[in-house]
């Protein structure tokens, strides 16, 4: 006899498993307030704890040490990245807008959801395993970047320029961000994404503006 599958149990473990997506992302958030306050190095698993507002033990359940949250860190910012990337590429806009999206979605990621700190950029600590990893999703990531400026250049959507040099600069411009960002400044975050973006876009945007100004008027961060 075929035993039919207990949906009950299964909508049980779904949300079990909701929850536990939902806590570790506020422990990644902690994580990244304390690792900005502190510095990485100097940041122990009980401030991460202290911050947010867990037990040791109880962070221990989530996360087996420090390198592994910073991993979940960087692994999470980095694929929410390429589905911007993707989005950006199907939405069949100009280049200019399509890279200007992918900037703005840059910042957003690593101001917003690691707080700001510079997490994002800590790459050496982690064993070879977990940055073999996250190298590869980088590389994907900026051979993404460098084919919408190719593929720009090509439809003369953009201004000459060499796709492999703009791209590292567009992305040391985006990353030097958690390095000067306070939360407590006075726009915010969608501010500065937008005018960075809008910014690290302009030198190869070939229409007569650079492309369409960013109002400057939300108040929050940077």
């Amino acid at each position: 006899m075929v035993q039919k599958p207990n949906n009950r149990s299964k909508d049980a473990d779904e949300r079990l498993k909701r929850r536990a997506e939902v806590r570790r992302l506020e422990i990644l958030r902690a994580a990244a307030r304390a690792f900005r306050q502190l510095g990485y190095h100097a940041t122990g698993m009980r401030d991460i704890a202290a911050e947010a507002d867990l037990s040791p033990g109880n962070l221990y359940h989530y996360f087996k040490g420090k390198e592994e949250i910073l991993f979940f860190c960087q692994d999470r910012s980095l694929d929410n990245m390429l589905e911007a990337l993707e989005r950006a590429r199907l939405s069949g806009g100009a280049a200019p807008d399509q890279l200007r999206a992918v900037a703005d979605a840059h910042v957003r990621v690593i101001l917003d959801e690691l707080e700001g700190s510079d997490a994002h950029l800590e790459l050496d600590v982690l064993g070879q395993e977990l940055r073999d990893k996250l190298i590869k999703k980088r590389d994907r990531y900026e051979r993404g970047i460098r084919k919408l400026i190719a593929e720009g250049l090509k439809r003369g959507e953009l201004l000459d320029c060499d796709p492999v040099l703009v791209t590292r600069a567009m992305l040391g411009a985006l990353n030097w961000t958690v390095r000067w960002y306070r939360p407590e400044g006075p726009r915010s975050i969608a501010a500065v994404a937008r005018s960075l973006a809008d910014y690290v876009v302009r030198g190869i945007d070939p229409s007569p503006a650079g492309g369409a100004a960013v109002p400057e008027t939300e108040g929050g961060s940077s």
